[in-house]
């Protein structure tokens, strides 16, 4: 028998902050991604055609090219971190999810940076 209290007995047993952040920057992506994802496809929407003169000229005007580096920065990293739950969730084995959630972290990381070059390269190059 202890004398400690139930909360005594489980302090330092794991921590409980880095979830709530966590969850937290999940939340702000979501919320981040309302607005973008709206005005991405009014701005498509209210494109001449989709030619690709047209839409290289929507993408070298200097907003497109920050809201849309905004946008493919928020949807990786509002899916990373949902693949990331999904792999901690439904992964058993320490070495699977070891693997898994490494190369999930990268592949983000490597989409993230293209995504970043291919829009910097059209609105700065223009091809």
């Amino acid at each position: 028998m202890s004398i400690k209290s139930p909360l005594g007995r489980v302090l330092g047993h794991g921590s409980a902050k880095q979830g709530s952040s966590h969850w937290r920057i999940e939340r702000m992506t979501a919320i981040a991604l309302l607005p973008l994802t709206v005005w991405f496809v009014w701005s498509l929407l209210a494109l001449p055609s989709f030619d690709y003169d047209d839409v290289v000229v929507w993408m070298a005007t200097p907003w497109s090219a920050v809201l849309l580096v905004v946008f493919v920065l928020a949807v990786t990293v509002h899916s990373m971190l949902g693949m990331q739950v999904f792999f901690e969730d439904y992964l058993h084995g320490p070495s699977i999810k070891c693997i898994t959630l490494l190369l999930n972290n990268f592949v983000h990381v490597l989409t993230a940076a293209a995504g970043v070059f291919a829009v910097l390269k059209i609105a700065v190059g223009g091809n």
